[in-house]
């Protein structure tokens, strides 16, 4: 075929999955007013209407010609790639020598952003969404999409009520769901929680977390029981007080900005469970919320600002395409975490930031030095919440979900069971049990969203973000780049190694290509001790 045929084919394309794309940034549009400013009584009215948009979207992505044209660019792309002689590009030497794992970190060229390597990765993106979608029956897509834009209204209530049992069936219904969708999908062999896992982190299946996890136990519980013996002391009471909310909102304009994010490209609004929402690499939204903690509000602005700082970074032409955003959600974690742990919590990073902070709160902070405020901020006190925990304890909430959900999911366990499950699991994981459902298993969004499978990423983020930075500081002064507020280089780093290529490499490539490594979480394990030994003198 020749290469007009091969560019009206993919032309062709690119029209349905630009009608495609329309639907679903409408449906963003849906979820981001329904969290932040959408009346209470609209909920179900709005569902059906975002049951209609999801549905026009499945009914363009199970078209069979959608499909055809899929498949035939690329088998051309592919058949054009083999015609290629070893060394007639740098790109393909470059592919073999990343594929025998060696290391490619200082790459900082374009030659894998091809025109024909972002074609084949807004492909190669748009078969799998084709795959994902194609086997469930309309009537039971769109269903599903009413029933998950409904149950979040109804999570809230219940959490506001704490009342699991005004929950717990359409929990279980949205469990049906996703287990019977699972099945279409499933492969021979393939367990029904591995293809739930597939859909947020390709390629980490229940055995690889298992081992994952089983590394986490085997070194945090006995860390955290050494930190909770240790004799020093955190005083941390001033975080918590009287801290006008509009002072707060001024804070978290300021770290935004300072961290990178880009108010001429996004938008900060208030919401119950901070997010990050895209439209698309020039529209980018976050959220936060205002407690009685300062630092709750200021480290979920720099977690969000993370997740948009990757977004904004993906290269403008595989924007709003399949290809368009973070490659899974573990390494989108790892962005957010990064900016809020390894660089938010260090002390390096309050140098020249801890001025604006005393200024914004002189009465709150008086006689708090920028030392005090920094271990204040790092203090180990295991809680009922995620997403107020410390750095050390964190990992610990989500592996509590993530064995919750395989036994909803691979034993078929009574939703009823949860509250107490979930309280057994905290105290012996945490030593502490929740006192009802809100602070215990109605806290999160995430199910009622039907988001299984989602959790192990937000662990797995944290461990990708220990690699990267093992490896960043082989390559730079990382503590005198944030001593001098020279943050500008490392999202330099960032976007280079990471944000640009949007869902062109997977997580595992990526952190191979930037470390030469594979994926080796020892990294995490050896930064949890090195930082928590330190500080409780242990």
């Amino acid at each position: 075929m020749n290469t007009e045929n091969k560019n009206s084919d993919y032309e062709e394309l690119m029209k349905y999955l630009e009608e495609a794309q329309a639907y679903q940034t409408a449906l963003i549009l849906f979820e981001w007013d329904d969290e932040t400013l959408a009346p209470e009584a609209a909920g179900s009215r709005t569902a059906r209407m975002q049951g209609v948009l999801s549905a026009s979207y499945q009914r363009i992505m199970m078209d069979p010609r959608v499909k055809e044209l899929v498949d035939r660019c690329l088998d051309e792309l592919e058949g054009s790639r083999k015609t290629v002689s070893d060394g007639k590009t740098k790109e393909k030497e470059h592919l073999q020598t990343a594929g025998n794992g060696a290391a490619c970190s200082t790459r900082t060229d374009d030659t894998e952003l091809t025109e024909e390597n972002i074609r084949r990765a807004i492909l190669k993106a748009a078969k799998r969404e084709i795959e994902e979608v194609f086997c469930i029956p309309p009537e039971e897509y769109r269903a599903y999409q009413e029933l998950t834009a409904k149950s979040t209204h109804i999570w809230t209530k219940a959490r506001k009520e704490n009342d699991f049992e005004a929950f717990a069936p359409v929990l279980q219904e949205i469990i049906d769901y996703q287990k019977k969708f699972a099945s279409y999908r499933q492969k021979e062999g393939q367990k029904l929680y591995d293809v739930m896992l597939d859909s947020f982190e390709p390629g980490f299946t229940m055995e690889k977390l298992d081992e994952f996890f089983g590394l986490l136990k085997e070194h945090i519980v006995p860390l955290l029981k050494q930190v909770m013996e240790s004799p020093v002391r955190i005083q941390d009471d001033f975080l918590d007080g009287d801290y006008p909310e509009e002072k707060q909102r001024e804070l978290a304009e300021y770290l935004a900005n300072y961290v990178g994010f880009d108010f001429s490209k996004g938008v900060l609004a208030v919401s119950a469970h901070p997010f990050t929402t895209n439209l698309h690499n020039r529209d980018v939204r976050i959220t936060t919320h205002y407690k009685s903690r300062v630092d709750s509000s200021a480290f979920s602005v720099i977690h969000e600002s993370g997740h948009a700082i990757y977004e904004f970074g993906i290269d403008d032409r595989l924007s709003q395409t399949p290809a368009g955003q973070g490659t899974s959600m573990g390494m989108h974690e790892s962005q957010s975490r990064f900016f809020e742990n390894i660089i938010g919590r260090s002390e390096a990073f309050w140098i020249p930031v801890y001025g604006k902070l005393k200024e914004l709160f002189p009465e709150q902070l008086k006689g708090v030095g920028r030392e005090m405020f920094v271990r204040a901020i790092n203090k180990v006190q295991p809680g009922l919440i995620r997403t107020e925990a410390d750095e050390l304890t964190y990992s610990l909430h989500v592996l509590v979900r993530y064995e919750l959900e395989k036994m909803l999911i691979e034993k078929n366990l009574d939703v009823k069971e949860l509250p107490k499950l979930w309280a057994d699991k905290y105290e012996e994981y945490l030593g502490i049990r929740p006192e009802n459902d809100a602070e215990g298993v109605l806290q999160d969004i995430h199910w009622a969203q039907g988001s299984f499978g989602y959790f192990p990423s937000y662990a797995l983020g944290s461990a990708f973000g220990a690699q990267m930075l093992a490896q960043m500081k082989k390559e730079m002064d990382f503590e005198k780049l944030l001593e001098e507020g020279r943050l500008d280089v490392i999202r330099e780093y960032l976007r280079i190694h990471v944000h640009r290529y949007g869902k062109m490499k997977t997580s595992r490539e990526i952190l191979r290509d930037m470390t030469g490594e594979e994926f080796q979480p020892r990294y995490y394990v050896e930064y949890l001790e090195e930082k928590y030994r330190k500080l409780y003198a242990i």
